[in-house]
């Protein structure tokens, strides 16, 4: 084990100790310094009236990394291997829980509903786990951020419109070589700018648009499974009238539970949306705020908890779009007729 666990040579324990030394010399004695964290909520555009964005990027790379996943573990079944080893070994264990987990709930639907189950948890899980991967959220370009000027013109005064932005393009001229926290370019209305490093590559979960696209896809596949299960009479689900005169005061309860079902539904999404994406932007943030205030070794801990918190979120996600969907494949109101 030894002579397995080395780099170039040299045992990975040392080589780890080595980037450490390094990454504090470069900190104390060049005197090269860290960028505050910048947070922000919507994903940047790498151009300006462009629709390709940094979280965009990541769901390509989530798609190529999962199709490349299961090129190998397709390719290792059909080696005639009895039992599986490795990282495809641990992939099959992994997706024979998730049937597992489908068929003690669903049944007889779980052909049905386990494909979106599987899918879901591991597009999800992939996307999280991206977070920690070396130069996600931290490789990019230098882009003019913050401009704030000191001085604006009163009303009735003499515009400075030209002033200002012969102000930003000094501040895109400055930043691009990356000098941040540049002052004014002199003149009676000087300002501060700043750079902010926008990166290549963000994790889709902290982009709130891939979430709630996810939510919604959750949601309304769960609809159409419940049409393929029970037919039109699923819709009884939201608009029960069959009781409103023969019983009228169970219909009027029917009645309302079915528009409290429609909110249910609309509620998913939210639910669905913010709670991926509040947990994995949070995470982020966490990365950021350690790795500036402590460039080293510190953020290594947190990227433990990152790994748990991202799969913890992926499988949640995955086991409530298919505990709902299990839902959908029930009609209750034939039940509650029986009853009465």
């Amino acid at each position: 084990m030894e002579n397995k666990a080395r780099i170039l040579g040299i045992p990975n324990r040392f080589l780890v100790l080595l980037l450490i030394i390094v990454g504090v010399v470069l900190h104390v004695v060049l005197g090269i310094g860290v960028l505050s964290p910048h947070v922000q909520l919507p994903a940047e555009k790498f151009s300006t009236g462009g629709f390709i964005t940094n979280t965009l990027v990541a769901t390509l790379i989530a798609d190529v990394l999962i199709l490349l996943i299961a090129l190998g573990v397709s390719r290792a079944a059909r080696s005639g291997s009895l039992v599986p080893k490795g990282f495809s070994g641990a992939v099959e264990a992994f997706v024979e829980v998730l049937y597992n987990l489908t068929e003690s709930t669903a049944g007889k639907f779980t052909r049905l509903i386990f494909p979106w189950f599987a899918a879901i948890t591991m597009f999800v899980l992939v996307i999280n786990w991206m977070e920690l991967i070396p130069g996600v959220d931290s490789i990019g370009l230098f882009q003019p951020s913050h401009v704030h000027y000191e001085e604006a013109a009163p009303a009735g005064e003499e515009d400075h419109s030209d002033d200002h932005a012969a102000f930003d393009e000094y501040c895109t001229q400055t930043t691009v070589l990356g000098l941040v926290s540049v002052g004014g370019a002199g003149g009676e209305h000087d300002g501060e700018c700043s750079a902010a490093v926008v990166p290549f590559v963000r994790v889709a979960s902290t982009d709130l648009n891939f979430t709630a696209a996810l939510a919604i896809v959750s949601v309304v596949m769960t609809q159409v499974i419940g049409v393929r299960a029970l037919g039109m009479g699923y819709f009884q689900k939201f608009w029960y009238t069959k009781t409103l005169f023969d019983r009228p005061i169970f219909g009027v309860i029917d009645f309302a539970v079915g528009l409290l079902e429609i909110v249910a539904e609309i509620a998913k999404v939210l639910s669905f949306s913010f709670r991926l994406f509040g947990n994995i932007f949070a995470g982020s943030v966490l990365l950021f705020v350690i790795g500036s205030l402590v460039p080293v070794f510190a953020q290594s801990i947190f990227l433990m908890l990152e790994f748990f918190v991202g799969a913890i979120q992926a499988v949640v996600f995955g086991m409530l779009t298919m505990v709902f969907m299990s839902q959908a494949t029930a009609s209750h109101h034939d039940e509650g007729e029986k009853h009465h």
